[in-house]
């Protein structure tokens, strides 16, 4: 039986929101919950070696808790001549606290593995503490230098 009313032309529809992925298996999650290590990048996990080992110093010096720990991915710019620092320290001024600045980066390219990375970001630390108060690392810290 032929109709003698051709059927209509479907009416175009605004594409729906999608609520699963293409495979219908739902939205993807994170990898790992937050309080795994998996789930801190690159950046959180390295300040939380300078926070260990500012609060390592802090128990020994306690006016450290004045000092401003500052961590950037890289130095500003810097002459020809010069190798890039791993950190730098800049002390108390009219109205702003010494800082000390730990490069991230820098410290990352020098070292292979995680243990690694936490005892030169000590080191650095302990450098530019000394060099703030106008100590020698060893007097900082009496293990700079031996682990």
């Amino acid at each position: 039986m032929d109709s003698p009313v051709p059927p209509r032309p479907p009416e175009p529809r605004e594409p729906r929101p999608r609520r699963r992925d293409r495979h219908g298996r739902g939205m993807r999650g994170p990898v790992a919950p937050p309080q795994v290590p998996l789930a801190a990048s690159r950046a959180e996990s390295f300040r939380d070696l300078v926070r260990d080992s500012v609060e390592r110093l802090e128990r020994r010096w306690p006016q450290l808790s004045d000092v401003e720990f500052v961590v950037l991915d890289v130095p500003g710019a810097l002459d020809d001549t010069e190798t890039v620092p791993l950190g730098s320290s800049v002390a108390a001024g009219r109205g702003q606290p010494a800082r000390i600045v730990v490069y991230r980066r820098p410290v990352e390219i020098r070292t292979k593995n995680r243990d690694e990375r936490a005892l030169l970001v000590h080191e650095v630390v302990v450098e530019q503490v000394a060099d703030l108060l106008g100590l020698s690392p060893e007097s900082v810290d009496p293990r700079y230098g031996q682990e």
